[in-house]
């Protein structure tokens, strides 16, 4: 028999509380069951008057608007408004009644920009979440994984003019200067001078050193211009995060998208390092001398990948041409020497073979196609870092953690950008991106936090009282 009810309930008066309305798993629930946000009062404290002004929105509120935003991947303020007046389990989260006013999409944006612009209040938000699974006992930060994700900006790519910019220092610039020149002492070459004391700047060229040019937005300046391929040509932003071996996110940092990893990396890495740290894993990106450097001195394991040759194909490879430390050259296929020559500017050693010998070499199609017929073989000043690297990569065990990759950064980025809106952005500046980029990563850690606390059982108010007490 058919029923046709379907409309006679919508004016019926019932007496209820909007806690009935609310399931018993919703992850809202497990949130608030699992911690309390009056850490938050603490944080925004000296952005707010304490007798002047008319009594503002509770901050908490105004964080938790975000949260929701974050958690359920809504794409703008203006719509999780809209869901946020019809949606019981909001309201709930919220503290708001069924006749309660929600707030003005418009009014997080305000608050944003009079009192928590140009701060660190997401950072420490982030950091607090992390302190508490931490506690928690949940997190090995013992081996981290580190890798940087591209998050398309909010700028037309066809907008934007060309300018000229000076080159980024790297961060290890100073350092390899000075092991050039003791290099340089040590075998007989004098050391080098700056580069602004021997050179002048030539008619129409910019002063103050290498300059490069590079595409500027008018839209988004701040962001840079990302290419990856021969198609996806986009302006982004560079979001590098670490995460420990069972997913918690340890730390970030955000950087214009024609940042590269290796340049970015000590940002991220200051932020992770600690005494028991053992082992960082790293993709080819980050796979040059001065990281390598960075990490064996501080007593860390870097892992990384193997990286094919760049040598063309019916070639010597390098790794045919033996190293001798005890001479300080090299040793061809064909057993001839190749004798150190001079260290360049980059931090190369250069070897170099006889010219003479090489021309009657019966191997000389397969090992240079120079019209004088000298080899060359380049052996970086660090480059004992490096063979202890490859050292580590063979060690037993090391693949099996490799592969993990996928299982931790790579699934972390993976859920941020297909259910968080990570993909991209419509933000404009890097304040807003940090603040975007720090709420999505605690929303995901708070989520996974939720869950992990329930099934464990620690849920309930002497949960949260833990929560308040590990913070005072």
């Amino acid at each position: 028999m058919m029923t046709k009810n379907s409309e006679q309930n919508r004016k019926q008066i019932q007496f209820f509380s909007i806690e009935d309305m609310v399931p018993k798993d919703h992850i809202l629930r497990l949130i608030d069951e699992a911690i309390s946000f009056d850490f938050i009062y603490d944080l925004v404290e000296d952005k707010y008057s304490p007798d002047f002004g008319r009594p503002s929105l509770d901050p908490v509120v105004l964080i938790k608007m975000q949260l929701i935003q974050c958690l359920f991947g809504i794409r703008s303020m203006r719509q999780t408004i809209k869901d946020i007046e019809v949606n019981m389990a909001y309201r709930w989260f919220l503290g708001l009644g069924l006749s309660d006013p929600v707030p003005h999409f418009t009014t997080f944006g305000k608050n944003y920009t009079r009192r928590f612009k140009d701060t660190d209040l997401y950072e420490q938000m982030f950091g607090k979440v992390l302190e508490e699974c931490i506690r928690c006992g949940l997190v090995d930060d013992s081996a981290v994984f580190i890798d940087s994700t591209h998050i398309k900006a909010a700028a037309n790519s066809h907008k934007y003019i060309k300018k000229e910019a000076e080159k980024t220092a790297r961060f290890y610039e100073e350092a390899l200067k000075a092991e050039i020149n003791r290099d340089r002492e040590e075998h007989g070459k004098k050391p080098f001078r700056d580069k602004d004391d021997d050179d002048s700047p030539g008619p129409g060229a910019p002063a103050g050193g290498d300059t490069k040019e590079v595409k500027e937005s008018t839209t988004d300046p701040e962001s840079g211009w990302f290419h990856k391929g021969e198609h996806k040509q986009v302006f982004a932003y560079s979001a590098e995060t670490a995460c420990d071996r069972h997913g918690w996110i340890l730390g970030y940092s955000v950087h214009p998208g024609n940042a590269h990893d290796s340049t970015t990396f000590p940002s991220v890495y200051e932020k992770i390092r600690h005494e028991g740290l053992e082992m960082v894993i790293l993709d080819a990106g980050y796979k040059i001398p001065a990281i390598a450097k960075l990490l064996l001195d501080d007593g860390v394991k870097p892992l990384f990948p193997y990286k094919a040759p760049m040598t063309k194909k019916g070639f010597f490879r390098k790794h045919e041409f033996v190293y001798d430390e005890m001479y300080d050259c090299y040793l061809c296929p064909a057993d001839k020497t190749l004798s150190y020559s001079t260290t360049n500017r980059d931090g190369y050693r250069e070897y170099k073979s006889d010219p003479k010998e090489c021309a009657a070499c019966p191997y000389l199609e397969q090992c240079t196609m120079s019209a004088n017929h000298q080899k060359v073989v380049t052996r970086h000043v660090w480059e004992d870092y490096m063979e202890t690297c490859e050292d580590i990569r063979h060690t037993l065990g090391m693949k099996e953690i490799y592969q993990q990759r996928k299982q931790t950064i790579e699934r972390v980025f993976g859920t941020a950008k297909e259910y968080h809106n990570l993909r991209y952005t419509n933000m404009v500046g890097m304040a807003r991106m940090r603040m975007k980029v720090g709420l999505t990563f605690l929303c995901m850690n708070l989520k996974k936090l939720a869950m992990m606390k329930r099934r464990m059982g620690w849920t309930g108010p002497e949960s949260r009282k833990h929560f308040i007490f590990a913070f005072l």
